[in-house]
């Protein structure tokens, strides 16, 4: 059987009634309770009455009175609404505000680290080109002859003074494209090559590490559209973290691999330790390494894969990642073939 739900009427829309009218001197607290009283009667007869009601049935209020005091109840709770909703909308324009100017801060500071890393980037390039300069004239015997040891320290200096132009040239790139400054120059570009030539240039870290580095290209792969030294860069760095990130014994494979009539797929795929999959994204982020105490196993400056990123994104594209700690990873992104 349907129970059928009470009409709607207004002096349901008005909390704590009774205390109003006690307030109003239109009741007293004994007429209340009596009042109170008979309405539970009533209800647990089946037939449930509202207080007002019940006030009117026993002659403590005239239905007048009932009906101006809901008025009453009903304007002032209306009124309280109305100001609540002010208060709420100031609040809100108070807190957007805050975040506008938050933004713009964080924006502002965006700007100054940005100028700040490409200023300092600029000024370490004059001398380091200076020590460059002397070291190679030290190493070609122009200022005298050399030892054994005397070369072998030099070449460990050239090897340390060309990784610091790498990580100089690092920033400079990273200061570019967080100004949006990352210039692209597309063209027809044979991705197999450059492909072939990365794991070439790469092939001597990894046999020194015992790694087995291999190129998995397929024959009939097109032209593509692209820049052939960012995509060269990219691809480096796709294969150095391979390297680093993989024990002995394991394996980095670089796949190019043609996809319908429109898409080359380029991959590099490792062995390594993986990446959990809640921090995926952390490491696209730049300056940052999953790793980042005093006794981390791996170096870096955290700024490679953020820079793949913006150059893969800036060729229209986007870097996927596939992984799972303790059986590696695979990083893949599609380019456009050549039109014909």
């Amino acid at each position: 059987m349907t129970q059928s739900l009470p009409r709607l009427s207004p002096e349901m829309l008005v909390p704590r009634m009774g205390e109003y009218l006690i307030q109003k001197g239109l009741i007293t607290p004994e007429q209340l309770q009596t009042a109170l009283n008979h309405q539970l009667k009533q209800t647990e007869k089946g037939t449930p009455i509202l207080l007002g009601q019940a006030l009117v049935d026993l002659g403590f209020l005239t239905r007048t009175d009932l009906d101006q005091a809901v008025t009453e109840q009903i304007l002032q709770l209306r009124a309280a609404l109305q100001a609540a909703n002010r208060t709420l909308e100031r609040r809100v324009q108070e807190r957007t505000a805050e975040l506008e100017k938050a933004l713009q801060r964080v924006s502002e500071l965006s700007q100054l680290k940005a100028n700040f890393i490409a200023n300092i980037s600029h000024e370490l390039r004059t001398p380091l080109t200076h020590i460059k300069g002397y070291i190679e004239l030290l190493v070609s015997e122009s200022l005298g002859p050399l030892t054994a040891e005397q070369r072998h320290a030099l070449q460990v200096s050239q090897q340390s003074s060309a990784r610091l132009e790498g990580l100089i040239e690092d920033l400079i790139m990273i200061s570019l494209a967080s100004r949006g400054e990352l210039s692209i120059k597309l063209e027809n570009m044979d991705i197999r090559r450059i492909a072939s030539l990365a794991v070439k240039s790469f092939m001597g870290q990894a046999q020194a590490r015992g790694i087995n580095l291999r190129a998995a290209i397929d024959e009939d792969v097109p032209l593509v559209q692209g820049d052939p030294q960012k995509i060269g860069w990219a691809l480096s760095q796709l294969i150095d973290n391979g390297i680093k990130f993989t024990s002995a014994g394991g394996s980095v494979t670089v796949a190019v691999r043609r996809e319908g009539e429109n898409l080359v797929i380029v991959s590099v795929s490792d062995t390594g330790i993986g990446i959990p999959a809640h921090r995926l994204e952390e490491i696209f982020e730049p300056f940052h390494q999953l790793d980042s105490s005093s006794t981390r196993r791996y170096s870096g400056t955290g700024l490679g894969l953020s820079l793949v990123r913006q150059i893969i994104e800036a060729h229209g594209s986007m870097i996927e990642v596939q992984s799972a700690e303790g059986r590696g990873s695979t990083f893949k992104f599609p380019l456009l073939a050549a039109a014909k």
